[in-house]
């Protein structure tokens, strides 16, 4: 969890109404999201929430959002995640999944467009190793000269 979403996460709990009883459900406490009733949201909740933040949202926009739920989130979440070259290992560990096939063959959504630009991305790096090689060559051939006194 970076340093941001704790803090974000620290925030939601210091400003919660508080609950005369901490609640437990098959032994686990420490919910961080709770209802009004002080019980912990439930999936359901969540998407009720979303729903109604994207139809206020598309009352006031003309370009509207496409229905968006928590889980939409994670697989949005993950398939960012992969593009920006976490390795698949991590993100597995990350998402909570047991088996890697449940990672790559579900979770990822990438594209054709994604395939170019990794391989545009690959070939821009080893560009610019070549041209950091060439550099290197370079200096190495003037301090030899300087060391040598020619």
């Amino acid at each position: 969890m970076s340093d941001e979403v704790y803090e974000a996460f620290k925030r939601v709990v210091s400003s919660r109404k508080k609950t005369k009883v901490e609640r437990m459900i098959d032994g686990v406490s420490g919910f961080l999201f709770l209802d009004d009733r002080g019980k912990p949201m439930l999936a359901y909740q969540w998407e009720k929430k979303f729903q109604h933040s994207v139809e206020k949202y598309n009352k006031t926009f003309k370009v509207e959002l496409p229905k968006i739920t928590p889980h939409i989130c994670r697989h949005t979440y993950y398939t960012n995640m992969a593009k920006s070259g976490i390795a698949v290992k991590t993100l597995q560990y990350l998402m909570g999944h047991a088996d890697i096939a449940t990672t790559l063959n579900i979770y990822t959504h990438l594209k054709l467009e994604d395939a170019k630009d990794e391989l545009e991305q690959l070939k821009a790096r080893e560009q610019l190793k070549k041209e950091m090689a060439l550099v290197d060559m370079e200096y190495a051939k003037r301090e030899l000269k300087r060391v040598n006194g020619v």
